[in-house]
């Protein structure tokens, strides 16, 4: 099993693999899984009322079990860093992208992502971490 370090650089991974515009898996939503569960209220009520400065428990359980195969990673060429993405609403639908809550804080993962070509929205990364980028070929796009 493929494991990351950052939680959240495996969501931008996910954001590729899964919300881009050719994603190479099928979409997860978090309002299909919770009516599956039975739930039929407001998605956005949910997740302010029950777990407003954290990710819903499901979407954190689904993005950590899911198995991003070596090939799947092979095939990330880039990543993208906006407070946007459609991974960040299925974990935290009323997450503004204002807050840190989906910052990455490492880059160790890296050697998981041996096509990464550039990433999108580096402003948003921390300085050292965009030198790890830079350092390593991949073009920073601001």
């Amino acid at each position: 099993m493929t494991t990351f370090v950052d939680f959240n650089l495996k969501l931008a991974v996910i954001e590729e693999l899964m919300y881009s515009e050719a994603p190479k898996l099928e979409p997860w939503s978090l309002e299909d899984t919770l009516k599956a569960q039975g739930f039929d209220g407001d998605l956005w009520e949910y997740s302010v009322d029950n777990y407003f400065d954290q990710i819903v428990p499901e979407a954190k359980a689904y993005f950590e079990n899911l198995e991003l195969s070596t090939e799947l990673l092979a095939g990330v060429e880039q990543l993208i860093f906006d407070g946007g993405c459609q991974v960040y609403f299925q974990c935290c639908p009323h997450w503004d992208g204002e807050t840190e809550q989906f910052d990455v804080a490492s880059v160790e993962d890296l050697h998981l992502l041996p096509n990464l070509k550039r990433v999108l929205g580096a402003e948003s990364l921390a300085p050292h971490l965009r030198t790890v980028l830079e350092s390593r070929g991949i073009e920073l796009i601001h």
